[in-house]
């Protein structure tokens, strides 16, 4: 199936909060046990963008966009129809472009797509659908990721991305499974998982942090 490819150069027309939601809305909705969440979605394009430039701009966009809704099906699956596949894709393509747009510009003031959940009378951040859509990314092409999960500094952070977005949990009493059940823990990792991204970021264009 054809897609539009990604283009850096476009105009960057972010996403309203009522496109947001209906963005939401529409992943909610897909008869796909594989498709993202919006939070998902934002890990994963946000993992694309910290990739090498080449893979993203130069392979087919059908190799990595289909994803998003948990692949193509034979008769247009998962979608209703070919307008509903189209509305998925350009609010994909905007909302790559505007992530691209503030890690390229302000990425002080890049502000990840993170859930909140209330604990105990308190509201906690946790990243777990979105390091599971990073996850996703960085599976498309492990090799370019290698060298940066062996790496001093952004090794850690990747580290904490893979715990909070991993399926499979860690061994029941372990240090990592005791982090995983408090949401206080898993709102620290969430903010670990912010300045990971910026550092990443910053050696792959060195932009300032």
């Amino acid at each position: 199936m054809n897609y539009p490819q990604f283009d850096r150069a476009s105009n960057n027309s972010p996403l309203g909060d009522d496109e947001l939601e209906a963005f939401d809305e529409l992943l909610l909705a897909l008869p796909a046990d594989g498709a993202m969440t919006l939070e998902g979605v934002d890990g994963y394009l946000t993992a694309m963008l910290l990739g090498p430039a080449e893979w993203l701009d130069q392979r087919p966009t059908a190799d990595w966009l289909p994803l998003i809704w948990g692949g193509d099906g034979p008769n247009g699956e998962p979608f209703a129809s070919n307008r509903q596949r189209k509305r998925a894709t350009l609010f994909t393509l905007r909302h790559l472009q505007a992530i691209a747009c503030q890690l390229r510009d302000h990425p002080k003031h890049w502000e990840p797509l993170f859930s909140i959940v209330e604990a105990n009378g308190e509201e906690w951040v946790d990243a777990q659908d979105w390091c599971t859509g990073f996850l996703q990314a960085v599976d498309l092409q492990p090799d370019a990721w290698a060298d940066w999960q062996a790496d001093a500094e952004l090794g850690p952070g990747l580290a904490t991305i893979a715990l909070l977005g991993d399926d499979e949990l860690p061994d029941t009493g372990s240090e990592e499974a005791q982090a995983l059940a408090d949401p206080a823990a898993r709102d620290a990792m969430a903010r670990e998982v912010f300045a990971a991204v910026l550092a990443m970021h910053a050696r792959r264009h060195g932009a300032p942090r």
